[in-house]
């Protein structure tokens, strides 16, 4: 994984985001991280579906639970 100084990730900001792998790029400030940058990810659709059949929903999941009257 690469690690980039804030400072310098804010002066190739452009030429670091057309580098940017897999394992993303850390960005530090003061040698500590405070960001990653992550390329965005096309496989997500994979995802779409996946819990089918493994979650279980329980109760009214439409309702808070809480009774009101919308004239008072």
């Amino acid at each position: 994984m690469r690690v980039v100084p804030a400072a310098k990730f804010k002066e190739k900001c452009l030429a670091l985001l057309e580098e940017v792998d897999a394992d993303g790029i850390v960005i530090t400030k003061r040698g500590r991280p405070v960001a990653k940058l992550i390329p965005l990810g096309t496989d997500s659709a994979s995802l779409i579906g996946s819990l089918r059949g493994k979650l279980r929903v329980k109760g009214d999941i439409l309702s808070t639970g809480l009774r009101w009257d919308a004239e008072s």
